[in-house]
């Protein structure tokens, strides 16, 4: 089973562990919404935020219960509310984002950003616009080391 590494990653579930299991395309869905609502959101809002045909209740909470256990997500309960509980991310888009990416380069491109860069590069459709401003990030980027 692949395993995201994600080095200094802070304690965020009670496993201890630094490995996260990579996220299906139905957790990543959810967990989407879920970084769009970072203050918390219970398991009926979050079935309202999906778009037609929304999934059950049930199917929500389902995965709701896997990526608890995953460590992707944590839940409270809402105050005065008896049996509701919030659900909110242990780790913020960003973050996840970048393991994701660490990994494949790691795995995949031997630990070269040139070579993931490069496979972007040859193999993606990339607008005049869209390369114009990657190069301005890398000036931008290469100012800061000479500053």
């Amino acid at each position: 089973m692949l395993l995201l590494f994600c080095p200094n990653f802070a304690t965020m579930n009670k496993t201890d562990s630094n490995n996260l299991k990579p996220l299906t395309r139905a957790e990543s869905e959810l967990m989407n919404l879920l970084w769009d609502q970072p203050q918390g959101v219970s398991i009926n809002d979050l079935v309202m935020l999906y778009s037609e045909p929304q999934p059950a209740r049930t199917t929500v909470a389902t995965f709701l219960k896997i990526l608890e256990a995953k460590g992707y997500v944590e839940h409270r309960r809402l105050d005065g509310t008896g049996r509701t509980f919030v659900y909110s991310p242990l780790l913020t888009r960003d973050r996840y984002v970048k393991c994701v990416l660490q990994d494949v380069r790691d795995n995949i491109f031997g630990s070269s950003v040139k070579k993931m860069l490069s496979f972007f590069v040859q193999n993606e459709e990339i607008s005049d616009e869209e390369l114009r401003e990657i190069l301005e990030l890398i000036e931008i980027k290469t100012t800061d080391y000479t500053d």
